[in-house]
């Protein structure tokens, strides 16, 4: 009887023993490998993201060359304008980071803001054929750039709020998870570029 008593304390005695590792250890190796599980799968939908916002700009940039020359072909005398969406343009293409990306992709959207000002002083360029689908292509593409962006910084924003959580935030700081950068657009250049140029041409 007492050999059964002992028998029976000592598998109580495992079985405790067991609980405690697994709490101690187990569980925490769980949540650690489904907390950063988590955060890559959050960290790759924040790429494919910027991928589908990349695929946007990309379809504007290549839409930029004909764009400026179809307008230099009425106003040829506004040489300044041009070289700016020329150099806005090049520092797109040298853009090797997202926050570099954005920064350029900013500064290409206010120098097309004032190329298409100077389009509003040429009644003969909002008439020619190239010109308006060219505007229709880039209005289409801005329109979708701006769907994209905010797509993104919506993803960007979640995956940002959670790497910040406690504590998540551990984790991502053991693997070397950073937070990702928004789109941000500046105020200024918030309405722009202004590509509807139907009726009076009047800049709304």
């Amino acid at each position: 009887m007492k050999l059964e008593d002992n028998m029976s304390k000592t598998v109580k005695i495992l079985l405790i023993v067991a609980a405690v590792l697994f709490v101690i250890v187990v569980v925490p190796l769980l949540y650690l490998k489904n907390t950063y599980n988590g955060l890559v799968t959050m960290d790759e939908g924040v790429k494919a993201s910027w991928a589908q916002v990349e695929n946007q700009l990309q379809r504007r940039y290549d839409l930029i060359p004909n764009l400026v020359e179809t307008v230099k072909g009425y106003a040829a005398h506004e040489e300044g304008v041009f070289v700016k969406v020329t150099e806005a343009r090049s520092k797109v293409a040298g853009a090797s980071t997202i926050d570099n990306k954005i920064e350029a992709n900013n500064e290409l959207s206010s120098a097309l803001s004032r190329l298409l000002v100077v389009v509003e002083q040429y009644p003969e360029l909002k008439a020619n054929e190239n010109f308006i689908r060219l505007q229709d292509e880039l209005s289409g593409t801005e329109n979708r750039i701006s769907v994209e962006r905010r797509r993104y910084n919506e993803t960007v924003r979640e995956f940002n709020v959670r790497i910040r959580r406690f504590p998540t935030n551990i984790i991502a700081a053991m693997f070397n998870f950073e937070k990702a950068a928004f789109f941000d657009v500046p105020e200024e250049n918030q309405e722009a570029p202004k590509v509807d140029f139907s009726g009076t041409g009047d800049n709304k």
